[in-house]
């Protein structure tokens, strides 16, 4: 059940939405419902949401908002990460409650990954 004043559900902008739905597929094991050719549903990955067809992508010196990913093993994400196609534009540093890294997808889309 959706909860009331709570961030519900994200619709990111992709250039590529097979492109994209396969390498977070590989990397993340997500799974998708498709709407069209155009639009792509992932679901129980933390948050609902989906990739949409769009000619923009998003970083963090665009000042766009940061999508921060969990994992147990960094490196053996940034590894499946860079064996998918994306890139690793900051590499494992700490910060207060862990370490993270930070990551384009096979869109220049920036994302981050961080643990304990």
């Amino acid at each position: 059940m959706s909860q009331h004043n709570k961030i519900n559900y994200l619709e990111i902008p992709v250039k590529n939405v097979l492109a994209t739905k396969t390498f977070f597929s590989q990397v993340f094991g997500w799974t998708f419902q498709d709407y069209g050719p155009d639009y792509s549903c992932f679901l129980q990955v933390g948050i609902d949401g989906g990739f949409y067809q769009s000619s923009s992508s998003f970083t963090l010196a665009s000042g766009c908002p940061l999508i921060v990913l969990y994992s147990h093993d960094l490196l053996a994400t940034q590894a499946a990460i860079t064996h998918a196609g994306g890139l690793i534009s900051r590499d494992v540093f700490s910060f207060p409650g862990g370490r993270r890294f930070h990551f384009t997808d096979v869109n220049g889309n920036e994302y981050a990954v961080w643990s304990e």
